[in-house]
């Protein structure tokens, strides 16, 4: 997994290798390394994407949510406060408090938003969490002057242009949707028709649950969380694909993200997740 902040710098500083959330410790020239630049990224502004004490997200919004709903932030649920997920364990409804720091079109944090709940939480079939906030869309436009970036409702299509926007490190990473894996195993956790991202997307830890932004319509199409670091096979931080006949592949040095067309039929009326609306396809307790 992309490592959240902490848990990669404590592993830094062991020089030893843990399963952790997005915010891995890198140097500076790994960082500066990191920063993409190509052009099919200057549609793509911060404006949305929020940091995390220890990884990336945005405040997203369903194609039926309406500005008075109070509003929701999508990240991984291996960014979850409350620790990674086992696999089979989905949280649905617990309070939270958390907060996090709404980020501009430049990048600067313009406030900081507050959770009521995990809404959803999971690491099974996918690594995405979903946070109610106190705050209605309305309420953060007119404070802020920022809009929810929308989910796409359809299934992505390889080829496509993407940019992964993190909130945590405020930059971005350019490239196109190289395919999508039957299964994407890594330790405990196995993930279905996962987004394997071309080689430009050499995404870093503190990436974890930034959104994956289609450059043409600009709506939501993944959510960044892991990548291959070092060719291990299935290992913590070294995921591995699997495909329909059982066969293992290893890409080093490739990232890869988690589908979230799939939770738009979850969201119900005032932003409720309703895991038995027709078409949801979030796993359920």
């Amino acid at each position: 997994m992309n490592k959240p902040l902490i848990g990669a710098l404590f592993a830094a500083l062991l020089l030893g290798a843990g399963i952790t959330p997005a915010v891995a410790a890198e140097s500076a020239q790994a960082q500066e390394s990191a920063t993409e630049t190509a052009p099919a990224a200057k549609a793509v502004t911060f404006a949305g994407t929020v940091a995390l004490s220890n990884c990336s997200g945005s405040v997203v919004r369903s194609p039926d949510s309406q500005p008075t709903d109070p509003a929701l932030v999508l990240s991984n649920g291996h960014c979850l406060e409350t620790g990674f997920p086992g696999p089979g364990e989905v949280l649905v409804d617990r309070p939270s408090t958390r907060t996090f720091t709404l980020l501009n079109a430049s990048g600067t944090g313009v406030g900081t938003l507050k959770a009521s709940r995990i809404a959803y939480g999971t690491m099974t079939d996918t690594d995405l969490s979903l946070y109610e906030l106190t705050s209605t869309y309305e309420q953060i436009e007119t404070s802020y002057g920022i809009k929810a970036l929308e989910l796409e409702a359809a299934h992505p299509v390889a080829g496509t242009a993407i940019t992964v926007a993190s909130g945590y490190w405020k930059r971005t990473y350019s490239c196109d949707i190289d395919g999508f894996v039957h299964q994407l195993k890594e330790g405990r956790w196995t993930w279905k028709d996962s987004v394997r991202y071309t080689p430009e997307c050499q995404t870093i830890g503190g990436t974890s649950g930034s959104p994956v932004i289609d450059d043409a319509t600009g709506k939501v199409v993944a959510v960044n969380n892991t990548g291959n670091e070092s060719g291990q096979e299935c290992t913590d931080n070294n995921p591995c694909e699997v495909d329909e006949n059982g066969e293992v592949t290893v890409r080093e040095g490739i990232n890869y993200a988690q589908q979230t067309y799939n939770m738009v039929p979850c969201i119900d009326t005032g932003n409720k997740i309703d895991l038995d609306r027709e078409g949801c396809g979030l796993p359920k307790p």
